[in-house]
């Protein structure tokens, strides 16, 4: 009598095969910074770029300090531990910290080749996060990352519709072009990218955000010597806005050829 074969060709016990998010979509309202990469190095872009953003909010936002105010209730109990028993509080309260600066910062699998996202959580500003580490790429002669190309900051995001387009223009503009008082004349650019995404043309998105701009301030465009520059990215069905500065002093906010410019 033959040996019993296995009731599958692929075995019975046979691991179900992975499958990859295929249609991953931002949320309105999402805040973060998209970051370009050779293809291949989504992971490895991902990864350098989150120890790099962790250490700048440290820095720029003092996430400890904040952790400190929230824990001077419990300083009186921890007087009254034992040395063991205040060491392993102390390694809870480091692990506690490193886990309150990630929650800050959280990767999305987007599934697009050569992009990653990395979302943001207040009090992070994504505008003033990405200026400053582009600044420290220029100013140092220490290279902090190897894979990590071109970052766009991601201020607000939106559902992609032209009412929608507006009211985030509204939002994300107000700061820099309609200041209540002593609001200066500026001149700007648009710039918009977009993948994976047909639902608006470029002339009515930079129609829509030039209306939302006004010229009641002086405002006025200019494509060469701007003083602001009006970031659009477009991914899927979103359409996500910051307003940058040093964009074209800080070679388009691209990490990589910052490294390069120095080394030629």
């Amino acid at each position: 009598m033959g040996k019993r074969r296995g009731g599958s060709s692929d075995g019975g016990n046979a691991k179900k095969r992975y499958k990859k998010p295929t249609n991953v979509l931002l949320d309105p309202n999402t805040s973060g910074i998209y970051a370009t990469c050779n293809r291949n190095k989504e992971k490895a872009c991902k990864q350098e770029l989150m120890l790099y953003l962790q250490d700048k909010i440290e820095e720029l936002y003092k996430v400890s300090e904040l952790e400190d105010e929230e824990d001077e209730d419990e300083s009186s109990v921890k007087e009254e531990l034992s040395i063991e028993d205040k060491l392993q509080q102390e390694l809870n309260e480091m692990k506690e910290s490193s886990k309150n600066k990630t929650n800050l910062l959280t990767p999305i699998d987007i599934d697009c080749e050569c992009l990653v996202f990395i979302k943001t959580k207040k009090p992070i500003d994504p505008e003033e996060l990405v200026e400053k580490v582009c600044e420290e790429s220029y100013e140092s002669t220490v290279k902090r990352t190897r894979y990590t190309q071109k970052l766009s900051p991601v201020m607000d995001s939106c559902s992609a519709s032209k009412e929608e387009l507006q009211n985030l223009t509204r939002r994300v503009l107000a700061r820099h072009f309609h200041q209540s008082e002593d609001q200066k004349p500026i001149k700007f650019a648009i710039n918009i990218n977009k993948r994976n995404f047909n639902t608006l043309n470029k002339d009515q998105m930079i129609k829509a955000i030039a209306e939302c701009v006004g010229n009641e301030h002086g405002h006025k465009v200019d494509l060469k010597d701007y003083d602001k520059l009006i970031l659009v990215e477009c991914f899927k069905n979103n359409i996500g806005m910051s307003v940058v500065n040093n964009y074209q002093k800080y070679n388009k906010y691209n990490l990589q050829q910052i490294y390069e410019k120095k080394e030629v």
